[in-house]
């Protein structure tokens, strides 16, 4: 993981030196080299993402492209912020890597879960939800894009969230490979255990401005984007009705920075007549610089 962009560019050496000295260890051999098993570890997980996020959007900034607004789906909010200057690299490294603890100790393993509900309605899941807690948690977790939902909760429950919206006509219900039932209210300890931490953190104002995960509204002060993150770790990543707000301010063209292009394919299917890039490679960056320098010359 980022790899790459480390050996083709200054500006994400430099990010990747920043991180290894605020952390007090190498993440970027951990990024590049791995193993796999400790970088899987959501405390490692969470810092190694934000860092090759920031790396592979620097060189962008270097070249002289700079977004108008910023969103990130879930821990990328904290990309989102430090791209918009409101949070410094060196403190959200700290602090998102303590997030990862948190959230992961909120819920004993094996307790929670997580499923992939594709191809029926918001309403629908939301009704399957309800009838399935039984009282035990299972809520949506991410609305990712049209047909797109995950759920999180207790283990049982969603496991009966799933059947149920199976009977109601979804495509598939996928059971997730996660750690922690995340964005759900199991994970309130980790919100309450986080709160005083970000209470401590030097926040600016956002610039561009933000679209968060939490309410899917426009963040341009520094309150605002504090309490968003700390509302987001038990709440749903409302990410499909971010990308419609970008589109309602006038956004036609999205970049997604960092690992994968998974947010590029949702935002696709949510904001069909938008441009959509990204970058998580040199090559991704030149073919990047080049679309928008064509689009800007048309």
């Amino acid at each position: 993981m980022g790899r790459a962009l480390d050996e083709a560019f200054a500006q994400s050496r430099e990010v990747f030196a920043e991180a290894d000295a605020a952390l007090g260890f190498a993440l970027s051999r951990l990024c590049f080299e791995g193993p796999e098993s400790e970088l899987q570890l959501t405390a490692n997980t969470q810092p190694a993402i934000l860092a090759t996020s920031i790396a592979a959007l620097r060189p962008l900034v270097a070249r002289g492209i700079r977004p108008d607004w910023v969103a990130g789906h879930s821990l990328g909010e904290w990309s989102a912020l430090v791209a918009a200057g409101s949070l410094s690299l060196a403190d959200a490294l700290r602090t998102v890597r303590r997030r990862g603890q948190y959230m992961q100790e909120a819920v004993p393993v094996g307790t929670g879960a997580m499923a992939a509900i594709l191809g029926l309605e918001l309403s629908a899941i939301e009704a399957a939800c309800s009838e399935a807690a039984q009282g035990e948690v299972v809520s949506p977790a991410n609305v990712n894009s049209p047909g797109q939902v995950v759920i999180a909760g207790h283990k049982g429950a969603v496991e009966r969230a799933a059947a149920l919206c199976k009977a109601k006509g979804a495509k598939r219900a996928v059971p997730l490979p996660v750690s922690a039932p995340f964005h759900c209210a199991l994970m309130r300890p980790a919100q309450e255990r986080l709160a005083p931490e970000l209470a401590a953190l030097a926040f600016s104002d956002p610039v561009p401005p933000l679209v968060n995960n939490v309410d899917a509204e426009v963040v341009r002060d520094r309150a605002a984007c504090r309490e968003g993150l700390v509302r987001q770790v038990s709440a749903s990543v409302r990410w499909q009705a971010s990308v419609e707000r970008l589109v309602r301010e006038g956004v036609t063209s999205f970049v997604e920075v960092g690992p994968g292009s998974v947010l590029a394919g949702l935002i696709r299917k949510i904001a069909k007549d938008a441009r959509v890039l990204n970058v998580d490679a040199p090559d991704s960056l030149e073919a990047t610089l080049a679309a928008l320098r064509a689009g800007a010359e048309g």
